[in-house]
């Protein structure tokens, strides 16, 4: 075999790796937030955040998070939600205090890591203090490198990003509060029957 005949070998098996389905994420690490408009799924990411991702499954398999409003909602930036402590929109929710509470979990030390905070990047929130972080998260509209590595990265939109992009996005002038929020309907981990 010639070295051109060799090298146009290698193309075409280059080529048809692309064409390969992509592998199923993980079903056990997987989490499926159900909005008004339909599914996104999430593919949570214990290589990064093994005690956050922890208590996120935590959280959900509990049914912390079903109906919990998107508190705020900054257009090109992000959506946050997780204050299952002031959010449920279900029984508890307080307008004037979504945002500022957490779960009945410790709060955790930082997993910082080296993964950009691009669109579709689901981080948790938190307050000044690093390790503060419990059960509120945001999904990324669009890239902010001022995030990177200042906030724990905890997974990654899949699929259903145009869902989240019609999230109702809250006044900007008033750091993106939304007044009658959306909110996560149901989550679910997708190994869970």
């Amino acid at each position: 075999m010639s070295r051109r005949q060799f090298a146009a070998s290698l193309a075409v098996i280059g080529s048809l790796a692309f064409l390969a389905p992509a592998q199923a994420a993980d079903p056990e690490n997987t989490m499926i937030i159900t909005l008004k408009d339909g599914d996104v799924t999430i593919a949570l990411r214990p290589d990064l955040a093994p005690k956050h991702v922890k208590q996120i499954k935590a959280l959900v398999r509990e049914g912390a998070y079903d109906n919990v409003a998107f508190h705020r909602v900054i257009d090109g930036f992000m959506a946050q939600t997780g204050d299952v402590q002031f959010g449920d929109m279900a029984g508890g929710y307080n307008a004037d205090r979504a945002g500022t509470g957490g779960s009945d979990k410790p709060d955790l030390p930082a997993e910082f890591s080296a993964e950009p905070y691009v669109r579709g990047v689901v981080g948790m929130a938190r307050a000044q203090d690093p390790d503060s972080a419990n059960s509120q998260f945001f999904i990324m509209l669009a890239p902010n490198p001022g995030l990177n590595g200042q906030y724990t990265v905890v997974g990654e939109v899949e699929s259903g990003m145009e869902l989240v992009d019609k999230i109702k996005k809250g006044d900007p002038d008033q750091n993106g509060v939304v007044s009658e929020p959306d909110r996560m309907l149901k989550v679910r981990i997708a190994s869970d029957k």
